[in-house]
């Protein structure tokens, strides 16, 4: 009997016998009538019951174990074999990495150029000492593999985290021989037979001539040789103790330390102070030697490459930023060594509008040589987006590598907005409402753009449960406007038309300043860039805002409240293969489209009557808002069209301390708003950008909350609601120079709004800021005699004039008699 017959018999008499005599009888009889013909693997194994039977014998185990064993052994030894140790010649061919216009035509490329292979006695022994004492101090006696390092790496791609470099010197030339820098397995599995190889097979000397001749510092500079000359301006072999030290610093990743971004320059000299410690530790050097490197060896000026004049740099510095974040297997030295084809969003004959209409302004109104202490280093820094996709259509970053300024404008975060924050809060009493006030389920109720704050110059501001807001010297905080009118109490459209600071100081109290910053967050906006939504002076635009995060915002408004992430890359090919992840990403509904529709219709206001009326030149509809901020530091306009949205950011900065500093007498003016110079950048340039595109309106707001007048204001005889924006300019109501007058008696046969449609509102000419006191137009209440209209210079009540007209200070607000905040930088204004 075979054993399967012998178990059925068993198992037929275990039935009949039962229980587990059965089973006993069974196993007796299986093995008096033997094992009968045997298997070649004895599993289930016989004679066994229950459990036993599954459980492999120590025979297996050990079998099974030299098996895997021998087959890991075999496979490794293959591998090994198979496995074949590039040529140091073929790491250095050249190639380019290639960047598209929107229309898929060539923009540049930027190619593996500035590497040359030098022999190990033509780079500075101090050079040597600094990598090794950075990088791997045992390199000299070590096996060239750092086991946990390498685990630690393949550990964290195989659960999708951030890739990690190699640790031993042997293990990054390795890894810098593969062009690809993917951060593969099998690339890992590679990387490690390439070691073991070259540890074997090369002398140490060796191996570190490779590395520093492949290693990538920065600045397109591969190799110790192309660093020197980049850096310092010297040969390798020249290189000083301290020049060395900072170079070895760059090796740990020289976007992070280069010190020619300011942004770099505290972390570099740290790494630099360490680097030096550790050559002292490693007997590199002696501590008297260390002691004469007392001065951080600053670079030499970089020399920007032909191909990169212009615009161009700027335009390949947001597509490289955004390859980066978007593809983290990607990074700038792979970007370097060349072999990728990025297709971008940029339309050239956009980018060159925008350039053009800057230099037509600059040209204008700039005279450096007449007024060098005023029309220095003025800086301008653009974007323009396209509302609902995202795609970033053209950039100003400033005037171009060729006239040695490096950074990208557009992607500046270290310039205040100003008031052309105040339309997030604006949105956010829309979409959030008011905790001043409840609706029937006990919500904040959400209100309308009809609804009345008071605009008094150094009005006293309250929190939404009714107390006062307390300055740093324990005084209740007053908030200025521009000038020291009287306005009393205006309708929130018109308190943006004209600009004016403490009806939205206040507004921002009753909505909650977090509320603000989580809808500004929606809309677009980095939330590292924003300022403490704590403060009193959070609404007047103390947040630093990148121009392309501000287009983006506004882009929003214009899309119906549909928020698009910015993209600058459709498509990216690494050696042929096109990487997934590029391209437009679904937009989010960030606003309730009657919200965005109804800001939007009080910016077109702004643009049509207010302090955008400069735009009125495009010849169709245009919404936005202008800012500037405190001592003039900054001056703004944002604006869109269903087409485009564009940000156009001007400042003064001194380059050599990246210091801002006032605007006030550019370009022989007395101070610059945004409603002056950036609209008219805005202005020329979506002129031509929107050339061959046909006019659209924006769509009609459909109603959204309801009016919700602040603590104090009149009542009104009718409730009617602010109609759209005209095309006639008006002027703001009048101000009134000594104490605030009695509130105006409601006049039922006579409502309209100032500055939209006061029956027989007509611009006059005025020479004074302050508008006659005498006349006056309230909101939703009568008007008076005509008011005289703005200036084109300075609009009357914009809330960024001059010293007191902003707040000063980032943490709680201080009054003083000039209605500024103690502290640091401030923004507000137009």
């Amino acid at each position: 009997m075979t054993r399967a017959e012998m178990r059925k018999a068993a198992q037929k008499k275990g039935a009949k016998g039962g229980g587990r005599r059965g089973d006993a009888a069974a196993a007796s009889a299986a093995a008096a009538a033997g094992p009968g013909k045997k298997r070649f693997i004895d599993y289930p194994r016989f004679g066994k019951t229950g459990v036993r039977r599954w459980l492999p014998s120590w025979k297996q185990w050990l079998s099974a174990f030299v098996l895997v064993f021998g087959c890991f052994v075999g496979l490794v030894f293959y591998l090994y074999q198979t496995t074949e140790v590039p040529k140091l010649n073929d790491l250095v061919k050249d190639q380019n990495t290639i960047y598209y216009w929107a229309d898929n035509t060539e923009m540049t490329r930027k190619g593996q150029t500035n590497r040359q292979i030098v022999e190990l006695k033509d780079i500075s022994p101090h050079l040597q000492d600094a990598v090794i004492a950075a990088e791997n101090k045992s390199f000299k006696t070590d096996s060239g593999i750092d086991p946990k390092g390498m685990l630690r790496a393949v550990w964290n791609m195989a659960k999708g985290g951030e890739t990690q470099g190699a640790s031993t010197i042997t293990q990054q030339y390795v890894k810098n021989a593969y062009l690809s820098q993917e951060q593969t397995l099998s690339r890992k599995v590679r990387e490690f037979f390439i070691t073991l190889k070259i540890n074997q097979e090369k002398e140490k000397p060796e191996i570190l001539t490779g590395y520093l001749n492949t290693s990538w510092f920065g600045r397109g500079a591969n190799g110790a040789q192309a660093a020197a000359q980049a850096y310092y301006g010297v040969d390798a072999k020249d290189l000083n103790v301290c020049q060395s030290a900072m170079l070895a610093g760059l090796l740990k990743g020289a976007a992070y330390y280069d010190p020619t971004n300011p942004a770099n320059k505290e972390r570099a000299q740290g790494r630099w102070n360490w680097i030096l410690d550790q050559m002292v530790d490693t007997k590199a050097i002696t501590p008297e030697e260390r002691a004469k490197c007392t001065a951080f060896p600053d670079p030499i000026a970089q020399k920007p490459n032909s191909n990169m004049n212009g615009e161009i740099s700027y335009l390949v510095d947001t597509a490289n930023k955004y390859v980066m974040a978007t593809d983290k297997t990607i990074t700038q030295q792979m970007i370097d060594r060349g072999g990728l084809k990025i297709y971008t969003t940029f339309e050239k004959d956009k980018v060159d509008a925008l350039k053009t209409a800057v230099d037509a302004v600059k040209a204008e109104n700039l005279n450096p040589q007449k007024r060098p202490d005023n029309d220095t280093n003025i800086q301008f820094g653009s974007a323009s987006i396209r509302p609902g996709d995202g795609a970033i259509v053209a950039l100003y970053g400033g005037d171009g590598v060729e006239n040695g300024h490096f950074d990208n404008n557009a992607d500046a975060t270290g310039v205040q907005v100003g008031s052309t924050f105040k339309p997030f809060v604006l949105a956010t009493a829309m979409q959030t409402g008011v905790q001043t006030a409840k609706d029937d389920k006990g919500k904040p109720k959400r209100i309308n753009a009809d609804s009345r704050y008071l605009a008094d110059d150094m009005s006293e501001i309250r929190k939404a449960d009714g107390s006062l807001v307390i300055g740093d010297d324990g005084k209740p905080y007053r908030q200025k406007n521009e000038d020291a009118g009287k306005r009393g109490y205006v309708s929130l459209r018109q308190a943006m038309q004209y600009s004016y600071n403490v009806p939205f100081v206040q507004l921002n109290q009753d909505v909650g300043g977090p509320n603000v910053a989580d809808i500004a967050v929606q809309m677009g906006v980095k939330k590292e860039s924003l300022a403490d939504p704590k403060t009193a002076t959070f609404p007047l635009g103390t947040s630093t805002i990148s121009p392309i995060r501000m287009a983006t915002a506004y882009g929003t408004l214009a899309a119906s409240g549909k928020e698009a992430e910015p993209y600058s890359v459709t498509k990216v090919e690494v050696s042929g293969v096109e990487r997934p992840g590029f391209g437009k990403k679904e937009p989010k509904v960030a606003l309730e489209p009657a919200v965005a529709d109804n800001v939007t219709d009080v910016l077109v206001n702004v643009a049509v009557n207010g302090t955008g009326k400069k735009t009125k030149d495009l010849g169709r509809p245009v919404a936005g808002k202008t800012g500037t901020t405190d001592q003039n530091k900054s001056a703004w306009w944002v604006g869109y069209t269903p087409q485009l949205a564009t940000s156009v950011a001007m400042w003064r900065e001194d380059p050599t301390k990246h210091e801002r500093q006032s605007l006030n007498g550019t370009g022989g003016k007395e101070s610059i708003h945004g409603g002056d110079i950036p609209t008219d950048v805005f202005t020329r340039y979506m002129k031509a950008a929107l050339a061959n595109e046909k006019k659209m309106d924006f769509p009609t707001p459909q109603p959204v909350g309801t009016e919700v007048d602040s603590s104090g204001a009149p009542s009104t005889a009718t409730a009617t609601t602010t109609p759209t924006t005209t095309d006639s300019p008006t002027a703001p109501p009048a101000a009134q120079t000594q104490a605030p007058q009695p509130p105006v008696q409601p006049q039922p046969t006579q409502t309209c709004v100032p500055g939209v449609d006061c029956p027989g509102d007509q611009p006059t000419p005025s020479h004074t800021k302050n508008p006659n006191p005498g006349n006056s137009c309230l909101p939703v209440i009568g008007c008076q005699t005509q008011p005289p209209g703005p200036t084109d210079t300075t609009p009357p009540g914009g809330g960024n004039g001059g010293g007191g007209g902003r707040p000063t200070g980032g943490g709680k607000p201080t009054p003083s008699n000039t209605g500024g905040l103690q502290g640091g930088g401030a923004a507000a204004g137009q």
